[in-house]
């Protein structure tokens, strides 16, 4: 008997993405896999129920569950969502491991495998699986954007009849995923682009991309390519010069999140205050603790002339692009272990392993195991 993946409609506040499109619906058919799909589901990305035919569509969540054995989320699950889902299914999606321990609990409780798309590892073979940089693709794209409506000056240089604009002076901090897309994409728009990172060795990312690469004189980084701990007059010597170039930008991008921790505080209130009036902040961060001082998610703040913006979900703003990267990431990830219709987890497997959450009523995964733990006694 094929196995029946479920789809819901997203009820988080401002969600407007879906775990699948049709066309990946398609490709999951062509494997023997049946859908379930919540009606209007997709709407929010502009897909209407017809467009998922000949998957059987039905009135609400509850029916969704009985009969699914496999649910794709976008979002973690509310814990009513997981209270209806079926003892022994298997859920897939950002559940934000780290995070929300009663959720932890319940999926423990009502033996749900669980797999989170944060979780899977940065492998080769896996990056074509990897949501996160799927999401932070758009993301970056989004606070170039936003940057560009709010900035108070032209972002490309502009010649007129009496004369010429230079072009805006834009500063990105993070060279990751998120952080190279913003760079490129404010480089098309025309502005002069400049970027820092603590790792040194993304510089010839940075440069690739159009940007001149902020050097504060501190390297940062350490075996694997993660940063390492800066020494007390290291990280005096960073902040120094970093404030330098912020002060000179006039619109400040910041794209530092680390997923399941709080995001670093990067730029200062004296940074902040440093900045000529009239400039923008775009805190990629600020639904995750901000890069920013003064950040609030959701909501744009004035700061002695500076507007900073605390961007929340801006992946939700692009719906219909980010929908299918997303359902395709989702594909890549639990396809191969579909024959002939069924599902054949391959618990030797690294991606398998590495990406589980819950499993066998327990925290499956180590590191995340270990933070709960922590958690709770903490709270004893």
């Amino acid at each position: 008997m094929s196995i029946v993946i479920g789809v819901l409609r997203e009820t988080a506040s401002g969600e407007r993405r879906v775990a699948v499109v049709p066309e990946v619906v398609k490709k999951f058919k062509s494997l023997g896999v049946e859908f379930c799909i919540e009606r209007g589901a997709g709407a929010g990305s502009y897909f209407q129920d017809g467009d998922f035919s000949p998957s059987s569509i039905v009135e609400n969540s509850n029916e969704v569950f009985t009969q699914s054995q496999i649910i794709f989320k976008v979002q973690p699950p509310p814990l009513d969502e997981i209270r209806s889902m079926r003892p022994g299914s298997i859920l897939i999606g950002f559940l934000n491991p780290y995070q929300g321990a009663d959720r932890a609990a319940l999926l423990c409780e009502k033996k749900i495998t669980s797999f989170a798309v944060e979780l899977i590892p940065r492998i080769s073979r896996a990056q074509s699986m990897d949501a996160l940089s799927s999401q932070a693709t758009v993301a970056g794209y989004q606070c170039a954007l936003i940057a560009g409506v709010l900035s108070s000056k032209f972002f490309p240089m502009i010649t007129y009849a009496a004369g010429t604009l230079r072009p805006a002076r834009v500063l990105v901090i993070g060279a990751g995923v998120a952080g190279l897309q913003a760079i490129a994409t404010v480089h098309r728009l025309g502005a002069i682009v400049e970027a820092y990172d603590v790792r040194q060795e993304t510089r010839e990312q940075v440069e690739s991309l159009g940007a001149k690469f902020v050097d504060t004189g501190v390297a940062a980084a350490s075996s694997g390519g993660y940063a390492c701990e800066l020494t007390d007059e290291e990280k005096k010597r960073q902040k120094e010069n970093l404030a330098k170039a912020v002060s000179h930008a006039d619109v400040l991008i910041t794209t530092a999140a680390i997923p399941g921790k709080k995001s670093p505080l990067i730029i200062t209130e004296d940074m902040v205050h440093g900045m000529k009036q009239g400039s923008v902040i775009v805190d990629m961060a600020a639904d995750s603790g901000g890069n920013v001082a003064g950040s609030r998610p959701g909501e744009t703040v004035v700061v002695h002339g500076v507007s900073i913006v605390g961007t929340v979900n801006l992946a939700s703003r692009m719906p219909v692009h980010a929908s299918e990267m997303y359902s395709k990431n989702l594909f890549n990830f639990i396809s191969p272990f579909i024959k002939a219709g069924e599902l054949q987890l391959d618990w030797n497997d690294e991606i398998i392993a590495g990406s589980a959450f819950t499993h066998k009523c327990r925290i499956q995964h180590e590191g995340v195991r270990k933070t709960m733990e922590e958690y709770l006694r903490s709270k004893s």
